[in-house]
């Protein structure tokens, strides 16, 4: 019998939830049973060499890699037309946001894909696929240049919270065949602002490898860069308004004001932190607060503290958050409107409000309370958080049984 054959298109290898999310499920599809080609728009990223290697890698493309790269290095390449279709997105996206009275909105990346999409190869010649995967919204590629019987898209933030471009992503979204979502909540959220899509939507969780986890946090010893310190905070993500780290030094100078000094707060991630850094200087905390920066391997560091806090303004279910408490740290989260897929709060870490001063007072009180630690602990360290046994459903939807 033939195997079914399946596409995954993602957009890099940056180090992000969903890219992590996408080598979980890489290494948990079995090549025996299909044969799989991930087509990556531009081969960047340090996650890269993490694919493994039984997955069919196919090669870089020219105008798939400049869809996202800054506009001076595409030019010089010569791909001057893409350059001026995101101009002309920008231009049209700016021009919405205005119409609608807007500052921030999720729907751009679909603004440039409307542009660019057009201008793009045709991955026809690939051959007809059993199922195209699109890991990150928007799914322009998979939809209009790949040849396949069934067509699902992940989302894996919550887009019923966000400002949305409806009448230019509902008919995107509607053409799908399916559209994972990673959690119930982010279903039920979806739902409330596509209900036309009820029929289309089923959850397939980010799948994870508690062994894989486990064995990847001992490869590193990072005491040099987290010394002994009093209690280890740490906060793993893009820094990006989503994640509110910005934020982080407020939160840090409220626990100093409520007393608790003996304590230093480490950020892994990338971007822009000179909103973190400048609030650093301006609530005096600079000697609480490092950031490390980008780790290709961020579970040793997981490892080696005491609380993981995540204080997001939304999330999809986030993967960090899950990383900690397979490697039974209690965690911190705020009251996004999906935390409650994420943390039984109480039971296996704790959930509280949105505002600076709760996020200070609720990591204190924790640390502060040795007994509630360790029975979060202890309930982290006896709970099976593997999900391994998701990749059944993408079988199912290649008609392996």
């Amino acid at each position: 019998m033939k195997k079914p054959r399946i596409f995954i298109n993602m957009h890099y290898m940056e180090l992000g939830g969903a890219e992590r999310a996408l080598l979980g499920l890489l290494n948990a599809l079995d090549t025996n049973r299909v044969d799989v080609d991930l087509f990556i728009n531009q081969h960047t990223g340090e996650f890269m060499p993490l694919i493994p290697k039984k997955i069919n890698l196919l090669p870089e493309q020219k105008g798939y890699n400049a869809i996202e790269r800054p506009m001076k290095q595409i030019v010089k390449e010569g791909q001057w037309q893409i350059a001026v279709a995101r101009l002309r997105s920008k231009l049209a996206y700016k021009k919405y946001k205005k119409k609608k009275g807007i500052t921030s909105d999720a729907s751009a990346t679909h603004y440039v894909m409307d542009s660019v999409i057009g201008l793009l190869p045709s991955l026809h010649y690939l051959g007809e696929y059993d199922l195209a995967i699109s890991f990150l919204d928007p799914p322009h590629i998979v939809q209009d240049k790949v040849l396949a019987k069934k067509r699902i898209e992940w989302i894996h933030t919550d887009f019923g919270i966000m400002n949305l471009d409806y009448d230019r992503l509902m008919p995107r979204w509607a053409a799908n065949d399916y559209i994972a979502s990673i959690s119930p909540d982010i279903t039920v959220s979806f739902l409330k602002a596509f209900p036309l899509l009820k029929d289309k939507i089923i959850v397939i969780e980010n799948i994870l490898s508690p062994e894989l986890i486990r064995k990847q946090s001992c490869l590193l010893d990072v005491n040099s860069e987290m010394p002994s310190c009093g209690l280890k905070l740490l906060s793993i993500g893009r820094y990006t308004y989503q994640k509110n780290f910005e934020n982080i030094p407020e939160m840090a100078r409220l626990m100093i004001d409520m007393g608790y000094k003996d304590f230093q707060w480490f950020i892994i991630g990338y971007g822009n932190s000179e909103s973190i850094v400048d609030n650093m200087r301006k609530f005096g905390v600079e000697d609480h607060i490092t950031i490390l920066g980008k780790k290709e391997n961020p579970y040793p560091y997981i490892k080696a503290s005491d609380i993981y806090v995540q204080p997001s303004r939304y999330e999809g279910k986030s993967i960090s958050v899950r990383e900690a408490q397979i490697l039974c740290k209690p965690v911190v989260i705020t009251r996004y409107p999906t935390s409650g897929s994420q943390v039984m709060d109480g039971v296996d870490g704790v959930i509280c409000g949105m505002d600076n001063g709760s996020v200070a007072r609720a990591i204190v009180d924790l640390a502060r309370d040795k007994e509630k630690q360790m029975k979060i602990i202890d309930y982290l360290s006896t709970h099976d958080y593997g999900n391994e046994a998701e990749v059944e459903k993408i079988y199912k939807l290649v008609g392996l049984n």
